[in-house]
């Protein structure tokens, strides 16, 4: 499968333009650590920590919000309606073009 590009405002307002490949099991959080953006990921990916908060303007390409993510956002800092765990989005190519802003730490 190809690659897809995704773009990820950090939190200093920068834009950065990640491709990422679809056929490597990785989730957001390990894309944005693969491109040495301020993610910490700090639980390992398992919705335990919410260092890999993000915002989402466009959800339609993303699995629906486990039960575990919600709790774990439920209990976060920064919490917008727009917000999900970057460990729990795997990638996929449904998500070639979406963008993507680091949640302030």
């Amino acid at each position: 499968m190809p690659d897809i590009t995704v773009t990820v405002k950090d939190r200093e307002g920068n834009i950065h333009e990640l491709s990422a490949p679809t056929d490597m099991a990785m989730n957001l959080m390990e894309l944005c650590k693969a491109y040495e953006l301020p993610v910490d990921g700090t639980c390992g990916g398992m919705a335990m920590c919410a260092s890999c908060q993000v915002y989402i303007e466009m959800q339609q390409a993303l699995p629906e919000i486990s039960d575990a993510e919600e709790a774990m956002l439920a209990d976060a800092f920064h919490v917008k309606p727009i917000s999900r765990l970057g460990c729990q989005i795997p990638i996929s190519p449904e998500m070639n073009g979406m963008y993507f802003e680091l949640a302030p730490e």
